[in-house]
């Protein structure tokens, strides 16, 4: 090793131009690598005379610190997007395309049922999930202790005085306060989430949703109820789609009715999925029940009414023919991801 050797490399330093990080790694491998040319010098550095050591030890670490500081600086000038071969990122290459999320199959049937009453005059109403006694029960006709309360287990948030704090069993507690705050004519459907204290199955949940109907005017009848649901069902479900109403009973409504719509698998043929009836539930319905109307200060003496109330998950179950209500809650991107191309609304 001579001076000259020293001299040569820091020549060769100062020379030293690279324009990608690939450049700047084989110059760093060329003069610091195991086999590099400072790294050589230290190597031959051992072998000379000690009188001569303290003066080459000297320039030696002051080489090595140039070459680590001109390597430092050559990377440090190189931006970011210079790659090993040019820029990091290919721009002509196309974009990846982002996977958008969907939206739930419950909210698409509640703009769609919300958008066809719209159509036919209704408005939107909402209220709080978390309600009283007397909106949810007692003035829908639910006296104290009457056997019609034991039709759906309730959540209670407290108890203990006359009127109780409590989860809404159904979104008709929406229509005693409508009927409460707004003048005669009222026609408004309830959309909202609703609980019960109801064991989860394919079939059943604590929690589901709702949509209820109310329509109080002068001279309301039943035949006004029965073609609102024709028309909604042949909306929902197609024009060919038939209804048939069977009696039943419900304490804010009277005369009551279940609504059942022709299968839109089978088209009333019967299948697995309607049990060989040709025949599918959707609502219950009737008309308002006088000490409804009365409990809310209207007078069934001069007006009328009638409501209706259907759940979402069993709308959704048969426009899709979803088999189990708990895939609505899991959560499972897979099932979700098959409503993307559902139709928008």
């Amino acid at each position: 090793m001579t001076r000259e050797d020293i001299e040569r490399v820091l020549e060769e330093l100062s020379a030293l131009k690279c324009k990608t990080r690939k450049e700047v790694e084989e110059a760093r491998v060329r003069f610091l690598g195991k086999k590099g040319e400072v790294t050589a010098l230290f190597e031959e550095f051992r072998t000379i005379d000690k009188e001569l050591k303290k003066e080459f030890g000297k320039t030696l670490n002051e080489l090595k610190q140039k070459a680590q500081a001109t390597i430092d600086s050559l990377r440090d000038s190189i931006s970011d997007d210079a790659g090993a071969e040019g820029p990091a990122v290919d721009l002509s290459m196309p974009g990846e395309s982002l996977d958008l999320g969907s939206r739930h199959p419950v909210s698409i049937v509640r703009e769609e049922i919300v958008q066809i009453f719209r159509k036919f005059g209704f408005d939107v109403a909402e209220g709080p999930e978390i309600e009283d006694d007397y909106h949810v029960f007692e003035a829908l006709n639910f006296p104290p202790n009457h056997p019609a309360r034991d039709m759906q287990d309730t959540f209670f948030v407290s108890s203990g005085h006359p009127n109780p704090l409590l989860l809404r069993t159904h979104t008709s507690s929406v229509q005693v306060r409508t009927m409460e705050k707004e003048d005669v004519p009222i026609r408004v459907i309830c959309p909202g989430r609703v609980f019960r204290n109801e064991a989860i199955s394919a079939r059943a949940h604590c929690i589901f949703h709702q949509v209820e109907g109310l329509y109080i005017d002068k001279n309301v009848s039943f035949a006004d109820l029965k073609q609102i649901i024709l028309l909604f069902a042949r909306e929902m479900f197609g024009p060919q789609t038939q209804i048939r109403m069977r009696p039943s009973y419900f304490p804010f409504t009277e005369p009551s009715a279940e609504v059942d719509v022709s299968c839109n698998i089978c088209h009333g043929k019967g299948c697995n999925v309607c049990k060989g009836t040709g025949w599918l539930e959707i609502l219950g319905c009737g008309m308002v029940d006088p000490n409804v109307l009365k409990a809310s200060g209207i007078d069934p003496d001069k007006y009328s009414g009638y409501a209706f109330g259907m759940g979402l998950e069993r709308i959704a179950m048969l426009k899709w023919r979803v088999n189990d209500l708990r895939h609505y809650f899991e959560n499972d991107m897979k099932f979700l991801s098959e409503f993307k191309t559902s139709t928008e609304v």
